[in-house]
């Protein structure tokens, strides 16, 4: 089983910027996949992106296209993701997650079998 640690989270205002990382360990796959999820109280656990490890090719989310970048260093085996001009709709615990083979989507939290602890996300308004 592949750990995930997420960091990164906290408070931000309305319009503010926050980073996220998701390392993981041992290793990762060369076929492997790493995303985002988030969960708001109430409210359904959604994918938010997601990057393949080769190639480096991204899914969003349409609610966070033009706001939310993914990146990763694949040598630390860690994603990062941007996030900018944030909203209180993204308030949410916001987990990593990991796939070791190549298929981003469907971005759905069941294709997923690794998951961080999560970080909480508040965006103020």
């Amino acid at each position: 089983q592949v750990q995930l640690v997420e960091s990164g989270g906290g408070s931000v205002q309305a319009g503010g910027s926050l980073t996220l990382s998701c390392a993981a360990s041992p290793y990762t796959t060369s076929t492997s996949c790493m995303g985002w999820f988030r969960q708001g109280p109430g409210k359904v656990r959604e994918g938010v992106a997601a990057i393949y490890k080769s190639g480096g090719a991204t899914v969003y989310a349409d609610s966070v296209k033009g706001r939310f970048t993914l990146s990763q260093d694949t040598a630390k085996q860690t994603i990062y993701l941007q996030m900018n001009s944030l909203k209180a709709d993204d308030t949410a615990m916001y987990y990593c997650a990991y796939l070791g083979w190549s298929g981003c989507t469907p971005l759905i939290p069941e294709r997923f079998p690794s998951w961080g602890q999560g970080t909480q996300v508040n965006v103020s308004s």
